[in-house]
């Protein structure tokens, strides 16, 4: 399927068939009266206590497995604490709770006991799968298929909404250009055009074609806005940018996900230009509802209010809840600071109470949006959750995109595929065991129940040896040994490397984004016996590796798979299937170039082709490039591509071009190719990129198989943001390549636009 810029602005620009639904319809009718006329009537009725506590969301007192590791239970309470609490009226929901069990019976008590009978609304954070776990998105997103990733999210929500979940706080839809930064593994990576169709595809799977269904939940696209740009990749950091740069990089993807039909969002930790997210109405109300016309609603991230008095914005906790609602944050999670302060603040006249109704009118909303008032146990029983758990559909999904997710590097000498018939020595930490399997943010899943990579390639009828080697930060007693013991026997050596899962993700930042050193001292001792050596990386973020692992004949990128994880390496190192993956971030020569991303501003000295030229853009030690640049990935094919032809030398103003090329497989396996399209635009009255992708296609070749790309080039896929910071398209010379990658040349030429 080709994948153009074209699309995604024409998604984000124009109606969609989502907005003719009775969902946008009601979703329009928040603040109308007459259309939602029982809502009127409940806020009508409400204290202003019962109107906070619609405000306020709570980690659920009786947690899943995991849920306290990432989201302790609220401020001390038993359940039953909780329940009480929820029957008074003073929360409008938990998150993270413990299946279908524990919100019956909190369903019920509200349903039964409370004054107004307001059902309460379940919440989770299920990133990448909820029993069944999917790659990290990411990984996913090397996949280059927003298909793949609307599919794995329906089934996320087949699963999550029977376990009674109504709302999940996914997609992250950040861009992310520093590899530094722990959450990169939550998102797409570095480049606008594939997060904004990944997002909308996630919107998509997670809420379906009727939010009202037992098998779909809300989405809630984070961290709005401009997470990814936290200064030196440290979690929670400052992000000081300029509004161009909000606009054309960070914000594509929150409005994708929106005109998706995304009805929430949430407010991000960081500051922007001295703001915090959480209190800037700029951010939430000028733009957001106003410019956007965004009728949902935001709620704060985890204690995202309370931390303005941290930041120095706030004086204490009333000021902060006072600063948040008024700057448009409808929904306070996990601090409990709307419960505590909003009555007083409204009552001495420092909140106009019209905000809050405002705000419980979306609250609301949402909930009628997910049939919660007809039927408020919709999504609640016990008995179809363990039906949808696991099922044969979702595990057979679950390794078919974990292959799609696979980036294979280098592939000297042919080395892979490997024969059945070959002795393998499987060395390293992350060889065998249930542990690293299915990645950070996964609140419901369990490694026991996915497959290592040992047992998957037995299973795919390999003959394997495992030696542990070292631990993934520190040694073994004899590892190093026992390895070398294990590869002397062996006819190539697989040596799985890199992260721990509990390395990436939230508060997880590095200053130096390498393979741990004991780790390469592993793989140094080995590749001294001369073996053949084959990395398979696991790993959250872009790797700047060193040394033999970088030099391996074959390296493989495999993120981390999910349940599927083992028997999905396996299907593409013995080749049953073609690795098909490219990279959504660049991976660096060194730690020292973050942030770095393929689509950088050329400088007015840049560094020309060759040997390192003095006083111009680049490091002592490494080229101003990537080792392997973003959409770079090998298949077991031998591909070409052929000149780039134009059915035209120009385009017209109102016009369209289009621009091709052939792509050939001479290998021997069938495999896919990503061709990508790129632009640069030469002169400008804002410098832009080297570099633009705007439009992709994956392509299945046979082998000997040649086919022609081609995409359709008009205006609308040159535009960018002037110097009013309005988006305008001007006329001029612009270079094309068709191409494997963003440092590739493939196929190019050029094109003027004519006025």
């Amino acid at each position: 399927m080709q994948l153009t810029r074209r699309s995604m602005l024409v998604a984000m620009g124009l109606a969609s068939a989502w907005a003719a639904t009775p969902l946008a319809a009601l979703a329009r009718s928040i603040g109308k009266r007459a259309d939602a006329p029982f809502i009127e009537a409940l806020i009508a009725k409400m204290t202003l206590e019962e109107k906070a506590g619609q405000l306020t969301l709570l980690p659920s007192a009786w947690g899943g497995s995991k849920a306290a590791q990432f989201n302790p239970p609220g401020n001390g309470q038993s359940f039953d604490q909780q329940v009480a609490d929820a029957v008074a009226g003073k929360l409008t929901g938990v998150f993270n709770g413990n299946g279908a069990e524990m919100a019956r019976r909190m369903q019920h008590a509200v349903m039964t006991q409370s004054r107004l009978g307001i059902p309460l609304m379940f919440a989770a954070d299920v990133i990448h799968g909820h029993r069944t776990l999917f790659p990290l998105p990411l990984g996913e997103a090397a996949s280059f298929e927003p298909e793949l990733a609307e599919r794995t999210a329906r089934a996320a929500a087949f699963e999550a909404a029977g376990a009674g979940i109504d709302w999940t706080f996914a997609p992250m839809v950040d861009i992310a250009r520093d590899q530094r930064w722990g959450r990169v593994m939550e998102g797409t990576g570095e480049d606008i055009l594939l997060g904004s169709l990944f997002a909308a595809a996630r919107v998509r799977g997670f809420q379906g074609d009727d939010l009202t269904a037992d098998d779909a939940m809300l989405a809630c696209p984070k961290h709005f806005a401009a997470y990814g740009a936290a200064e030196a990749g440290l979690d929670y950091n400052t992000v000081d940018i300029s509004e161009r740069t909000l606009r054309e990089v960070y914000l594509p993807p929150f409005k994708a996900s929106f005109d998706a039909g995304a009805l929430t969002t949430m407010a991000s930790f960081n500051e922007i230009s001295g703001v915090p997210s959480t209190a800037n109405k700029w951010l939430m109300t000028d733009l957001l509802r106003g410019e956007w016309k965004f009728p949902g609603m935001v709620v704060s991230d985890y204690t995202g209010d309370e931390e303005l008095i941290m930041h120095g914005f706030a004086e204490d906790g009333k000021d902060a809840a006072r600063l948040s609602i008024l700057a448009g944050v409808d929904m306070s999670m996990a601090s409990n600071l709307y419960m505590m302060h909003l009555p007083a603040l409204v009552r001495e006249g420092l909140v106009p109470e019209s905000q809050v109704d405002e705000s419980v009118r979306r609250v609301l909303t949402i909930k009628a949006v997910l049939g919660l008032f007809d039927d408020p146990f919709r999504r609640i029983d016990p008995a179809r959750e363990a039906k949808r758990s696991m099922t044969a559909q979702n595990i057979a999904l679950a390794r078919e995109a974990g292959r799609k997710s696979i980036v294979m590097l280098r592939n000297e000498g042919g080395v892979l595929p490997l024969p059945l018939s070959s002795k393998v020595a499987l060395i390293g930490p992350f060889a065998e065991g249930p542990h690293d399997l299915i990645g950070g943010w996964a609140v419901y899943g369990d490694d026991a129940q996915a497959v290592d990579l040992a047992t998957g390639m037995r299973k795919a009828g390999g003959t394997v040896t495992v030696a542990e080697g070292c631990g993934v930060e520190t040694p073994v007693p004899g590892g190093i040994e026992a390895a070398l013991e294990a590869a002397t026997g062996a006819d190539v050596v697989v040596l799985s490397l890199g992260e721990a899962q509990t390395m990436s993700g939230e508060a997880q930042s590095r200053t130096d984004i390498i393979v741990p050193r004991v780790q390469q001292e592993l793989a140094e001792a080995v590749a001294k016996l001369g073996k053949p050596m084959v990395v398979v990386l696991r790993n959250g973020r872009a790797l700047a590796l060193e040394g033999v692992i970088r030099d391996a004949q074959a390296i493989l990128v495999t993120w981390y798979l999910g349940t599927e994880s083992g028997t999905a390496i396996a299907d593409i190192l013995y080749g049953s299937h073609s690795p098909s993956g490219r990279l959504p971030v660049s991976f660096p020569y060194d730690t020292g170039q973050q942030p770095f991303h393929y689509d950088r501003k050329r400088t007015g000295r840049p560094q020309p082709p060759g040997p390192r030229v003095d006083y111009k853009a680049q490091f002592r030690e490494v080229p101003n490039e990537a080792l392997f640049p973003f959409g770079h990935g090998l298949t077991y094919g031998e591909v070409r591509y052929g000149d780039l032809h134009l059915d035209g030398q120009v385009l017209p103003w109102d016009g369209a071009v289009t621009v091709s090329a052939t792509v050939t497989n001479s290998g021997s396996h069938a495999i896919e190719e990503v061709a990508q399209f790129y632009i640069h635009d030469r002169v400008a009255s804002v410098t832009r990129p080297v570099r633009q992708l705007v439009a992709f296609d994956k392509v299945a070749l046979a082998p000997d198989q040649t086919k022609t790309v081609s995409f359709r080039l008009d205006r609308s896929m040159l535009e960018f943001y002037g110097l009013d910071e309005k988006p305008v398209v001007e006329p001029g010379e612009f270079d094309l390549w068709i191409a494997p990658s963003a440092q590739a040349e493939g196929a190019s030429g050029k094109i003027r636009l004519t006025a």
